[in-house]
């Protein structure tokens, strides 16, 4: 059974930073996609950052220069590097993963994590 775990959300001024991580379970990457999402409330799900098997990345021009998504396939765990905060960046956060790689890019991988919540104060 595939499990994600996110963690390391939390409050922080703007400007600050915060790194989540996704610990995944039950999944071994194989040639999919995981990737970033979030959400804020009375919003639409927005994708963040996707990470491919080769290592390539596609970043929202949203959080472009300020977010970075990395993996560390010895431990599978996903991360995402948060810097230069804005109350903008306000939401719950998700990550995701998929087998097939363009369901990360349209939105629709198959298997989620709970969410972490990030607020971003001015």
């Amino acid at each position: 059974q595939v499990q994600l775990m996110e963690s390391g959300g939390g409050s922080v001024q703007s400007g600050g930073s915060l790194r989540l991580s996704c610990a995944v379970s039950g999944y071994t990457y194989s040639g999919g996609c995981m990737a970033w999402f979030r959400q804020a409330p009375g919003k639409e799900r927005e994708k963040v950052a996707i990470i491919y098997r080769d290592g390539s990345t596609n970043t929202a021009d949203s959080v472009k220069g300020r977010f970075t998504i990395s993996q560390d396939n010895a431990k599978n765990t996903l991360y995402l590097q948060m810097n230069s905060l804005k109350p903008d960046d306000t939401a719950m956060y998700y990550c995701a993963a998929d087998d097939v790689w363009r369901t990360c890019f349209l939105g629709r991988p198959g298997y989620w994590g709970q969410g972490t919540q990030v607020t971003v104060s001015s």
